[in-house]
C-alpha cells in the first residue's frame, strides 16, 4: 500500500532539486546542487520516491473541513468563516474571490475543498509528473518494464489533474513539456486550448495507456492506478461532456462514447458491490471489492484522516466532540425513498410527513443522523425546547446543525470527534471512484443513447438490490428513468462530493428552478401539546447567476500570462 506521508530524507531532497517554490509553475527552474539529479533517475527506488510524491498531489479529501456537498444543495453550513455560504451562496464568485471568506481578499487556493481546482497547485503537480515521464523515459539505467508501468500511472494522474482543471474552468492550457522560463523566455505562457482540446487530451491519454496499467494491484502497490481507474476515469470525463452543459446540441454519439467506456468497466470483470453500503467506507473493509480507485491514508500515529472531528454530530453525550460540517438538508433527506421503493411524494408511498422518519430506504438510516438516532450509545436530539445542545442552530451561533440533521455515511463510529481533530486517527481510504459509480453512470449515458432498455434496469436495479429495494417498474419513458437515475445518484452518492459536479452538468443550478438558485431546508420540530411536529424551515437563500457554471481564472494566473482568456461573465 502506498502510504502517502511517510517520507525518506531523500524525498525531501528531491523536491529541493526540482525548485518547486515559485508561485507561479510556468517559472520554475530546475536546482542541481543539494543531490545528483542523475541519481533519481538511476535506481528504481528513487524514482519511485519521486512518483510516490505524485500520489500525494492528489487532494487529501479526508483532512478538509470543506467538501463538495456544501457546496452543492446536500449539506448547509452556516458558519460566515466558510467560503460556501459567504461566496459560493452569495453568487460572489470572482477572479480576486475564487471561494476565499468574507471581504476582498486576494485570491487563495487553500480555501478551496483541498485545492480541487487550484490553478497554480494543479499546474505544479503537472509539471512534477512532465518531469517524471521526460526524465524517466531518457534514462539508460531504468527498465523498459519499468517505464512503461510507471509512465504510464504518472500519465494517468496528469490526466487527474487536467480533468479538474476542465471541470472547473472548460479549455486550459495543456502542458506536456517541462518548461523553463531561463531557457524559453516568454515561450512558456501558453494559451488556453478549447474546451473540446482538453476534453480529447485526457480521453486520449487514458486510453493510450490503460492496457499498460494492470488489472487489480495488491500488497505495497494498492492505492496505484490500474485499468480499471483510467477507464472509469475516462468514462467520468465522457459522461460529463455528454451532458447538457458541454454538450448543447445533445449529441448521441456522445452519450454512446460514454456509455461504451464505462461498459468496458463492468466488462472487466474485477469489480463488484461490496454488500455492507454502510460498511464501504470503514477502515476494515478499505480496498474492498467495490473500490476503483482511493486515495490510500498512513496507518501510522498521526498519518489518518479527520473526518469524524470534521464532519461529526457536534455533540454527543452533552459534549462537544466534532465540528459538524456535514449538516444535510431537507431537500437531500426528501429524495430518499420509502422501503417499498417509492418516492414521498406518491401518495401510496406511506410517507407520513408528521413521521417521517419511520419506513423509509435502508440507505437512510445509513447516511443520516436524524432527531432520535442513536450514535456511540447515546440519542442525538434535534428537536426544540428540551434544552439540548444539539437543538436546531438557525442562526449559526455555533457548531450545531443548522438543518436538524447530522451524517453518518463515510464516518467511523468508534472514533471521538474531538481525538480525531487532534490525532488524525482516521482509518479510512478516501474513495474518488468505486463501482457503485460507473452501473449508473452507464445507465445515465445508455439511457440517454438508446432509451431504458434491458441493460439500463440492469445496472440501476443492481445498485437498489444492495440496499433491499424493490426494482424500478417497467415502462419507463426515457424522462421517466433519467429522474429515477439522477434521485439514485444523489442518494446513493452522499457526502462523497459527487453532487456538486452532477448539478453543474445537468445544468440544473441556475435559473427560477435552480437547485442552487433557491433557499434550502432543514427540519423545524417541537412539541405541540405533547405531540412532536415537523415543519420544514427555510435555512438559507441562494444565489447562482449562470456564469458560475465555470470559474473564473485567478487574477493571479491572468496578470502573468496575458495570453489567458478570462471566463465568460467575469
Amino acid at each position: 500500500m502506498i502510504t502517502y506521508r511517510k517520507y525518506k530524507i531523500y524525498t525531501v531532497l528531491t523536491l529541493l532539486v526540482l525548485g518547486i517554490v515559485s508561485c507561479e509553475p510556468e517559472l520554475e527552474v530546475e536546482q542541481r546542487d543539494t543531490v545528483s539529479f542523475d541519481a533519481i533517475w538511476s535506481d528504481p527506488a528513487n524514482a519511485d520516491l519521486f512518483m510516490n510524491d505524485l500520489y500525494q498531489q492528489m487532494p487529501r479529501m479526508n483532512n478538509d473541513a470543506k467538501h463538495l456537498d456544501q457546496y452543492a444543495d446536500n449539506s448547509h453550513v452556516g458558519a460566515e468563516w466558510f467560503d460556501a455560504k459567504v461566496v459560493l451562496y452569495a453568487g460572489a464568485i470572482s477572479p480576486t474571490r475564487v471561494m476565499n471568506g468574507p471581504g476582498a481578499r486576494p485570491y487563495d487556493p487553500n480555501t478551496l475543498p483541498e485545492g480541487l481546482w487550484n490553478w497554480e497547485g494543479r499546474y505544479i503537480t503537472i509539471r512534477k509528473t512532465n518531469m517524471f515521464i521526460q526524465n524517466v523515459l531518457a534514462s539508460e539505467k531504468l527498465k523498459d518494464d519499468y517505464k512503461k508501468g510507471r509512465v504510464a500511472e504518472a500519465r494517468f494522474l496528469r490526466a487527474l489533474s487536467y480533468q479538474w482543471l476542465w471541470l472547473a474552468y472548460g479549455g486550459v492550457p495543456i502542458i506536456t513539456e517541462v518548461l523553463d522560463i531561463s531557457a524559453q523566455g516568454e515561450e512558456v505562457f501558453r494559451a488556453r486550448n478549447t474546451d473540446e482540446e482538453t476534453f480529447q487530451f485526457i480521453v486520449s491519454e487514458l486510453e493510450a495507456i490503460a492496457n499498460d496499467l494492470p488489472l487489480t494491484r495488491t500488497g505495497a502497490d494498492r492505492g496505484r492506478a490500474t485499468k480499471g481507474a483510467a477507464l472509469t476515469l475516462k468514462g467520468w470525463v465522457e459522461l460529463y461532456a455528454a451532458s447538457p452543459l458541454r454538450n448543447t446540441s445533445n449529441a448521441v454519439s456522445k452519450w454512446q462514447a460514454a456509455a461504451a467506456t464505462n461498459k468496458q468497466v463492468i466488462d472487466l470483470g474485477v469489480y463488484s458491490l461490496f454488500q455492507d453500503f454502510g460498511g464501504i467506507w470503514l477502515p476494515e473493509n478499505n480496498n474492498n471489492v467495490e473500490v476503483i480507485f482511493d486515495y490510500q491514508v498512513s496507518k501510522t500515529k498521526n498519518g489518518g484522516g479527520n473526518r469524524e472531528g470534521y464532519f461529526g454530530p457536534a455533540f454527543v453525550n452533552g459534549v462537544q466532540q466534532a465540528w459538524a460540517n456535514y449538516a444535510p438538508t431537507q431537500e437531500l433527506v426528501d429524495d430518499f425513498a420509502m422501503d417499498n421503493g417509492k418516492t414521498i411524494d406518491d401518495p401510496t408511498s406511506g410517507y407520513n410527513p408528521q413521521n417521517p422518519y419511520v419506513g423509509r430506504e435502508k440507505r437512510f438510516y445509513q447516511t443520516i443522523l436524524y432527531d432520535g438516532s442513536i450514535w456511540q450509545g447515546y440519542p442525538l436530539i434535534m428537536r426544540v425546547g428540551v434544552g439540548s445542545p444539539n437543538e436546531i442552530d438557525l442562526g449559526s451561533k455555533n457548531d450545531v446543525t443548522n438543518t436538524g440533521y447530522y451524517a453518518r455515511k463515510t464516518l467511523d463510529e468508534k472514533i471521538l470527534g474531538q481525538d480525531n481533530i487532534s490525532n488524525t486517527n482516521g482509518g479510512q481510504n478516501y474513495i474518488w471512484f468505486r463501482f457503485a459509480e460507473v452501473l449508473l453512470s452507464y445507465a445515465e449515458a445508455q439511457n440517454q443513447a438508446e432509451g431504458p432498455d434491458a441493460s439500463v434496469y440492469d445496472a440501476v436495479n443492481k445498485v437498489r438490490s444492495r440496499s433491499d429495494l424493490p426494482g424500478l417498474p417497467l415502462g419507463l419513458s426515457k424522462e421517466e428513468m433519467r429522474k429515477a437515475i439522477w434521485r439514485e445518484r444523489r442518494v446513493e452518492f452522499a457526502f462523497e462530493d459527487k453532487r456538486w459536479w452532477d448539478v453543474l452538468r445537468w445544468k440544473i443550478a441556475h435559473g427560477p428552478q435552480g437547485v442552487l438558485n433557491n433557499p434550502t431546508h432543514g427540519m423545524y420540530i417541537e412539541s405541540v401539546g405533547g405531540v412532536l411536529t415537523y415543519k420544514p424551515v427555510k435555512v438559507t437563500d441562494r444565489v447562482f447567476p449562470e456564469r458560475m457554471y465555470l470559474m473564473p481564472i485567478p487574477i493571479a494566473a491572468t496578470n502573468r500570462n496575458a495570453k489567458l482568456e478570462q471566463n465568460p461573465g467575469y
